[in-house]
C-alpha cells in the first residue's frame, strides 16, 4: 500500500485514479464525449463525467426544468423551475467541478445533432423512439454507445460496440408500440401515469454507465459488460441477460 510521507505535495488532482492499473486518465482527458439526456440520469453522468477527468463534454436535452426534477437532480435548484432548460444549467454547474471542463450544452433533439467526430455516446434518455434513433446514428459511425435506464428502483445498462448487439436487437414489439409516445422527465406521456424515480437508481445506473466509458477511453473496451445488466434496487442484486445480434437488425447490415 502506499503511503504518503511528511512533507507530500499534492498536486495532481487525479492523483488516486492513476493508480488504477487500466486507467489512463490523459486519454480521458481527450475523449470527446455526448451525453443524451440532461434529466435526473443525465445530471449524475455528468457529474462523475467531470469527476473522472472527462473535459470534452457535450450535454443535450429539449426540456426545461420543473419541480420534481428537484429530489433526484444534483445541478438543479428551486429558481431553476420553469426558468432553465436542462443543459444548459448542467453545462455551467458542472465545468464549476473542475477548472479545464468544456461542457457545450445544445436545447434540443437528439435526432437533430451531428454525432460525428465524438468518440463516446452515452444515453440519458427518457423515451424509446430517441433512444432507437442515438442507438442506430451510433452504430452507423461506429460510436461506443452507453445506453441507461431506471424505472423506480430497478436499472438497465446496455454498452454497444461495434460486433456487438445493439438495442435494437433486444428490442421487443413494446417497444415498437411505445415509439412514437414521447415522455418527459415529469412522467407524463398518454397512456400511462406518473413513472417512478428514484435517486439512487439513478446514482447506480451512471456510476456504471461512467465506468463503461473510462474503460473504452482508456483503451480497454475488453472490460466492458458484454451482456445487457440489469439492476434492482429493492433487492440490491445485479443480473445480466444475454445480448445477441439479431440478424435481421438493419445497424448491422454492414458488418461482416
Amino acid at each position: 500500500m502506499d503511503t504518503i510521507s511528511a512533507g507530500f505535495e499534492d498536486k495532481d488532482r487525479y492523483d488516486r485514479q492513476r493508480r488504477i492499473s487500466w486507467m489512463d486518465v490523459d486519454a480521458i482527458r481527450s475523449t470527446r464525449v455526448l451525453v443524451a439526456g440532461a434529466g435526473a440520469l443525465g445530471n449524475e453522468v455528468v457529474k462523475n463525467l467531470v469527476l473522472s477527468g472527462f473535459r470534452r463534454i457535450t450535454v443535450v436535452d429539449m426540456d426545461d426544468i420543473v419541480l420534481s426534477n428537484l429530489n433526484r437532480c444534483v445541478f438543479f435548484v428551486d429558481s431553476d423551475v420553469k426558468k432553465g432548460m436542462k443543459s444548459e444549467v448542467v453545462a455551467e454547474r458542472a465545468s464549476l467541478l473542475s477548472p479545464d471542463a468544456e461542457i457545450t450544452p445544445i436545447v434540443g433533439r437528439i435526432q437533430d445533432v451531428d454525432l460525428e467526430g465524438y468518440d463516446i455516446a452515452l444515453g440519458c434518455l427518457d423515451n424509446i423512439l430517441a433512444r432507437m434513433d442515438l442507438n442506430a446514428t451510433t452504430c452507423f459511425y461506429g460510436i461506443p454507445y452507453i445506453d441507461g435506464a431506471t424505472d423506480g428502483m430497478r436499472g438497465k445498462i446496455h454498452v454497444v460496440m461495434p460486433g456487438r448487439a445493439c438495442l435494437q436487437c433486444v428490442s421487443n414489439r413494446t417497444h415498437v408500440k411505445t415509439m412514437e409516445t414521447r415522455h418527459t422527465c415529469t412522467g407524463n406521456s398518454s397512456f400511462t401515469p406518473h413513472l417512478a424515480s428514484d435517486v439512487t437508481t439513478t446514482a447506480v445506473v451512471a456510476a456504471i454507465q461512467v465506468r463503461e466509458a473510462m474503460k473504452i477511453a482508456s483503451g480497454h473496451p475488453e472490460l466492458c459488460l458484454t451482456n445487457v445488466t440489469y439492476y434492482d434496487g429493492t433487492l440490491c442484486d445485479m443480473f445480466t441477460a444475454e445480448a445477441d445480434i439479431d440478424p435481421s437488425c438493419p445497424n448491422h447490415g454492414r458488418e461482416s
